[in-house]
């Protein structure tokens, strides 16, 4: 065959590959949306550098005051739409209900095949964001930050886990596999600095300190 029909041929497949997958219809890896990177460990120290040190303050916190798990796509609410994306071969009801696939836990490298196994872990908790500046927000945009899939916010970890973390910053909980500490506190850094939240003095102590290694 030559070489220029060959060059057609790949080029038209390429294009009908995208079209399928923007489609929906393409079940494989090009398809699936992937956990936000967060910024890298100098980005994240200049970050770090600007955010306001302040002492927390939880006077008159309430979850209910951060709606989440609000709709997404179709049937699909936040949860669901992680639960697809950080899974591998995910299948899901007509509800959007996970029924079977694969969770890997960055947390604590324990992997999954149940989706009840999965907690969608808030990285910067609701309750520590109430502490540094929450509480001033609008309702609209503490639920755009309960259901923020565009920052690496919103990630599917053990459930016990995640429950385990509460509503703790790094100051008195970090993940118990080492080799995420750093893109933990680098994500932890850009969540914080992109909603203009502050930090306590230990909290930024132990952040400073884990991206000092990176």
């Amino acid at each position: 065959m030559p070489k220029v029909y060959a060059r057609r041929r790949l080029s038209v497949l390429a294009a009908l590959t995208g079209l399928i997958a923007m489609a929906g219809l393409f079940n494989g890896p090009a398809a699936s949306a992937a956990l936000p990177t967060p910024v890298s460990a100098a980005t994240a120290r200049t970050y770090l550098a600007s955010l306001t040190v302040a002492t927390e303050d939880r006077t008159g916190y309430n979850r209910d005051l951060f709606p989440h798990w609000i709709t997404i796509s179709g049937t699909c609410n936040t949860r669901e739409t992680v639960l697809k994306r950080d899974g591998s071969g995910v299948v899901t009801d007509s509800a959007c209900a996970s029924t079977s696939g694969s969770w890997y836990s960055v947390y604590d490298g324990a992997t999954w095949t149940a989706a009840s196994d999965l907690d969608i872990d808030h990285l910067v908790p609701l309750a520590e964001a109430w502490d540094s500046g929450a509480d001033g927000w609008t309702t609209a945009r503490r639920q755009a930050f309960a259901n923020d899939l565009t920052r690496p916010q919103l990630i599917a970890v053990t459930d016990n886990v995640n429950q385990a973390k509460g509503d703790q910053d790094p100051a008195t909980w970090m993940p118990s596999r080492t080799a995420y500490a750093c893109t933990y506190v680098r994500a932890w850094v850009q969540v914080k600095y992109y909603y203009g939240l502050s930090v306590d003095s230990a909290e930024k102590s132990r952040l400073s300190s884990v991206l000092n290694g990176c």
